[in-house]
């Protein structure tokens, strides 16, 4: 079974194809998320980045926000006609395959957790990004990144990309280096995985059982979503 993995970002859609064990076998493709990011103009570029890929039997989405049975409940970072928005039976419909949708965050723990203990994955681009999981099961819709961080303001406020462009990388650090700590308090973590684009602008010594993750798992996470098959 061949997988095609999707990952819908604010600024990106990237695709990939995945054999049984979440290994890619073809070259990932990307494109700028369209603007406004609607659902018809995204759904029209995940099209047109499939017919590059070549044959797949299935099909995983990661998603930025709130999913639950395949339709989206909260699209903070694209628009807000998202909401509601069958997102696995219209893409079904459209490329001919099953599809399963669920939170990028979630996918990129999926790709990147070892299964033990307390595992925190936080994603830094757009948004931010969350997900935990404890003995390798995800603690459903945590959706962290809204709520408060500090000064009135939620993570993702403090710690989005608008937040990074507005108060510089050093200041961003500063707040980064905060969040990681007080995350590391409230949940007792094992480790802590920082992915997303914005990992490349950290400057400053991360714990012992923090590290930063490939972007790439984001799409090699897909294959778990159908790990009961």
């Amino acid at each position: 079974m061949k997988t095609l993995a999707v990952d819908i970002g604010g600024s990106g859609i990237k695709v990939i194809v995945l054999n049984e064990v979440g290994e890619a076998i073809t070259e990932r493709s990307r494109t700028e998320t369209p603007n406004p990011a609607k659902p018809e103009p995204v759904l029209a570029e995940i099209v047109a980045l499939v017919e590059k890929q070549g044959e797949f039997d299935r099909i995983s989405v990661g998603f930025p926000g709130v999913v639950m049975s395949g339709v989206i409940k909260t699209a903070v970072n694209l628009d807000s006609d998202w909401v509601g928005f069958d997102l696995a039976t219209v893409l079904s419909e459209r490329l001919g395959k099953p599809v399963r949708v669920a939170n990028d965050a979630d996918i990129q723990g999926l790709g990147t957790i070892e299964g033990k203990g307390v595992e925190l994955v936080v994603t830094l681009g757009t948004g931010f990004g969350s997900a935990l999981f404890i003995d390798g099961k995800l603690v459903p819709n945590l959706e962290m990144g809204h709520h408060p961080f500090r000064k009135g303001e939620t993570y993702e406020e403090q710690l989005g990309r608008a937040a990074l462009d507005d108060i510089g990388k050093e200041k961003w650090n500063k707040r980064l280096e905060k969040a990681i700590a007080t995350l590391q308090h409230l949940f007792n973590c094992d480790y802590i995985y920082l992915g997303g684009g914005n990992t490349k602008k950290i400057t400053f010594e991360l714990p012992t059982n923090v590290k930063i993750v490939p972007n790439m798992n984001g799409l090699l996470g897909g294959i778990a979503l159908w790990k009961d098959y």
